[in-house]
């Protein structure tokens, strides 16, 4: 483990992604970037590492099984709030992964007995007397301001007329790369001798700032404040509440929060385009979208701004209340077309849920919102790192807001449907029992509904599939009763469910139905689920092929909708279609690669019993045909596959021989995310990776990353290998 200590804003997280990114080959399993800034609790930690590896299992015991095997190298980027915690699992992990690499930025050392501590200094600067222009451009600070004002004003040069005046600007500023480019991005109004003269009467002020802080951090901030300062009072208002967001934000999201008062909406665009050209905010597009970011240690000096003003508090109760919309119009649209775009969304602003829950959770008097939105957000379950993470949230509310209202009784059957995805029966019973009592006492018959559904769902999860057919069609006629469509399609797709799994004839009728609504309303996620439930039961009816070409289909939607719980079960039952149609030995393997992804999700068919009797049949019968000496050398061929490879097995892709990890030749994207599909495009059509990151509004590093990271998921040495593979899509 190696940290990278130092001040803020002296390139900690610049060094470290350059580090990852150069040494990405020496790592088979990947290099993970885990940004720790919008973390605000540290009991996630655990969750947030296995969420962004691929293990969706969030406890630490799983994550360290999970990574066992795996050479990788982890990035902890910004552990400076949580040192403790990050400590504590950076220790526990490399005691249990012999190949696992640890790059971590703080602005202090974790204290490891095996932490290797580099101390990233600031840029050197010149020496006073050095003024000529061929020398000062020997040096990095003074070639880092020309290459940051240059990108202000192309016609920027240090040159023999301003060089001494950089010269002394740069000394000034420590070497401190952020306050370099906070002063170069001035040359768009300044002369560098205004800009140090400005600077010089700024820096008088530091004599009386914090005396138990460091004198670069004094510098820093007297960098802040003099940019503070240059801002409008609109502007300075509006960095202020733009603190308050967690991992960066949209247009629509600012002027819900940050409007008003002196700020009005209508110049919010404005504003928000004068930060930027001011260095003070960041944007990425993403499709037709612009987000806006702000480097930590702005948003940390904002913070302090709007806590002096007084009005912090208003302002997360205007952050609360976006969150509070947010999450009740993505329960309302989620059975719809629209139900990825708000899937990715709501992924995307989880560290701003994470925070206003926080502040829910810690203001008194407010944990009934906490309840309201992390109930809302039982519709979008892949958006928490791992359903424990939504348990975690429930419980904290539930246990600080005791008021017997409607929403505690839906908070509590949300819950225990969480709970029951962790495996914990036990715990869903007293959950729903006081959830029914509630609505009953209300007379509430959303939350009646709920509790008759989840109750059902529990039962079919024991496999008592009888028990969960009552249950479920008294859920569904409540559900129907209510008019909410998205609602009744998940109980109609576990009534389907149900049937299929004990054999009753009225399957076939359900399956279709749960199929058309789905694909009606354009939902892909719950068309994933669809064609899993109906390719089950065209196996029981003995339509082989369709099963298989239905389950193959419901896997790809899996892969898309990153949903891992549902990859392992439709592997799982390509596996039993396979065993059915009589090809024993890839049935084998095809269970070999279920297992592979049961376990990265830390969890297995034991737990869920209404799966369990289908699987022991199926290896049973198999066992029979094979022997067990060849079953068992198939099924371990399949267990040492990747996740990625799992799922290319069991589309039935071809494998590319001699390998050292199989690649599928007929559709190598399946292993890249959207992003990396779209840099391959480009590099398919011959553009660098300086023009890729021109036209992406990119980094060129960032592009390097994304380029690297494809070569090697791909299995590929060269450029040459992706434009091949990509010439027959383009044709």
């Amino acid at each position: 483990m190696l940290t990278l200590t130092g001040v803020g804003g002296v390139g900690k997280t610049r060094l470290a992604r350059r580090i990852a990114a150069e040494m990405a080959r020496e790592f088979p399993d990947g290099v993970w970037l885990i940004d720790l800034a919008p973390l605000m609790a540290g009991d996630l930690l655990a969750e947030t590492v296995a969420g962004t590896v691929g293990c969706p299992w969030p406890d630490m015991a799983s994550l360290a099984e999970y990574l066992r095997d795996k050479k990788l190298l982890l990035v902890l980027d910004n552990c400076e709030h949580l040192p403790v915690q990050c400590a504590v699992l950076a220790g526990d992990l490399l005691a249990a992964v012999p190949e696992l690499r640890i790059l971590a930025t703080s602005r202090q050392p974790l204290h490891l007995a095996d932490e290797a501590i580099l101390d990233v200094p600031p840029l050197t600067v010149p020496e006073a007397a050095e003024g000529s222009m061929d020398g000062a451009l020997q040096n990095e600070a003074v070639r880092l301001f020309e290459d940051r004002a240059a990108s202000a004003v192309h016609e920027f040069r240090v040159n023999d007329a301003n060089s001494m005046a950089v010269v002394q600007l740069c000394r000034r500023l420590d070497g401190i790369p952020l306050a370099i480019e906070l002063a170069a991005v001035r040359v768009l109004v300044l002369s560098v001798e205004q800009i140090l003269e400005r600077l010089d009467d700024r820096f008088r002020l530091l004599t009386k700032g914090p005396s138990n802080v460091p004198p670069r951090q004094k510098t820093l901030r007297g960098l802040l404040d003099w940019s503070y300062d240059l801002c409008s009072a609109e502007e300075q208002l509006l960095w202020e509440r733009l603190s308050v967001f967690s991992g960066g934000c949209d247009l629509e999201a600012i002027e819900h929060v940050c409007s008003g008062d002196e700020v009005v909406s209508g110049k919010v665009p404005h504003l928000l385009a004068q930060l930027e050209d001011k260095s003070i905010l960041q944007h990425r597009e993403q499709g037709s979208a612009v987000r806006f970011e702000m480097l930590d240690t702005l948003r940390e000096y904002g913070w302090e701004r709007l806590v002096a003003s007084g009005q912090d508090k208003a302002i997360r109760l205007r952050h609360r209340d976006w969150c509070r919309s947010l999450a009740a119009r993505s329960e309302a649209e989620w059975f719809s077309e629209h139900q990825m775009d708000w899937l990715g969304r709501l992924t995307q602003e989880q560290g701003n849920v994470r925070s206003a829950l926080e502040f829910c959770l810690s203001e008194p008097g407010e944990a009934w919102a906490a309840l309201e939105i992390a109930a809302a957000m039982w519709s979008h379950r892949l958006s928490w790192s791992s359903p424990s993470e939504g348990h975690h949230w429930l419980e904290r509310a539930l246990a600080q807001d005791h008021e017997p209202s409607t929403i505690r009784a839906k908070a509590l059957w949300v819950d225990a449907w969480l709970v029951l995805l962790r495996g914990d029966a036990d715990a869903a019973k007293p959950l729903l029992e006081e959830c029914r009592t509630l609505a009953e006492r209300h007379g509430d018959e959303a939350q009646l509904a709920g509790a008759a559904h989840i109750t059902g769902f529990s039962a079919l999860l024991a496999g008592d599939f009888a028990q969960a057919f009552a249950l479920l069609e008294e859920a569904l006629a409540r559900r129907r009763a209510l008019g909410n469509r998205g609602h009744a399609w998940v109980v109609i797709f576990q009534l389907a469910m149900t049937a299929v799994l004990m054999d009753d004839p009225r399957s076939s009728a359900l399956c279709e139905e749960v199929l058309e609504t789905s694909s009606s309303a354009k939902a892909e996620w719950s068309v994933s689920y669809a064609l899993w439930v109906t390719a089950l039961d065209r196996w029981r009816r003995g339509d082989l092929r369709s099963a298989g070409t239905m389950m193959r289909d419901a896997v790809r939607l899996k892969l898309r909708c990153n949903d891992h719980l549902g990859l392992a079960q439709s592997i799982e039952g390509l596996a039993w279609i396979l065993a059915g149609d009589e090809h024993h030995e890839q049935a084998a393997q095809t269970l070999g690669a279920a297992h592979v992804v049961w376990r990265s999700i830390g969890t297995s068919l034991s737990g869920l019993r209404h799966l369990a009797d289908a699987h022991d049949r199926c290896e049973s019968e198999l066992r029979r045909h094979l022997g067990d000496e060849t079953f068992e050398a198939a099924f371990i061929r399949g267990s040492e596959f990747t996740l990625e490879q799992a799922a290319a097995y069991a589309l039935d892709e071809k494998l590319v021989r001699g390998a050292a990890s199989p690649r599928p030749e007929s559709d190598v994207t399946s292993v890249l995310t959207r992003r990396e599909r779209e840099i391959a495009e480009l590099v398919a059509k011959g553009l660098s990776n300086k023009q890729i990151a021109d036209a992406l509004v990119i980094s060129q590093r960032t592009a390097d990353c994304h380029v690297g990271n494809i070569l090697r998921k791909l299995n590929f040495t060269s450029r040459a290998q992706i434009v091949k593979s990509w010439a027959p899509r383009r044709e």
